[in-house]
């Protein structure tokens, strides 16, 4: 069984910022592709940030220029800096592993950007 820990979600204020971590200590963390994604009330699980295992990201629009995704392999951990936080950014932010047919997530930690 391959676990998922998230954490660094919180309350902000508009316009801070925040980082999050996704760490795991079963699998060879290096070879899978690491994902975020985002589900608020009433809306469908968004991916928000992606990077592979050869470090190449890509993000959603609406966070390009905001947030960045990263990882560190020697720590099995991924990173999602999250800055110039906005209301609209309010959800439960899950990590995501992926390889061929093997996919996890973690438990979610929940961000709220309000004032």
């Amino acid at each position: 069984q391959v676990h998922l820990v998230e954490s660094g979600g919180g309350l902000v204020q508009p316009g801070g910022s925040l980082r999050l971590s996704c760490i795991t200590s079963s699998i060879s963390f290096s070879i899978y592709s690491l994902a975020w994604y985002r589900q608020a009330p009433g809306h469908e699980r968004e991916l928000v940030a992606s990077i592979t295992s050869g470090g190449s990201t890509n993000y959603v629009d609406s966070v390009k220029g905001r947030f960045t995704i990263s990882r560190d392999n020697a720590k099995n951990t991924g990173y999602l800096q999250m800055n110039s936080l906005k209301p609209e950014d309010t959800a439960v932010y899950y990590c995501n592993l992926k390889y061929l047919i093997n996919n996890y997530w973690g438990q979610g930690t929940q961000v709220t950007v309000s004032s």
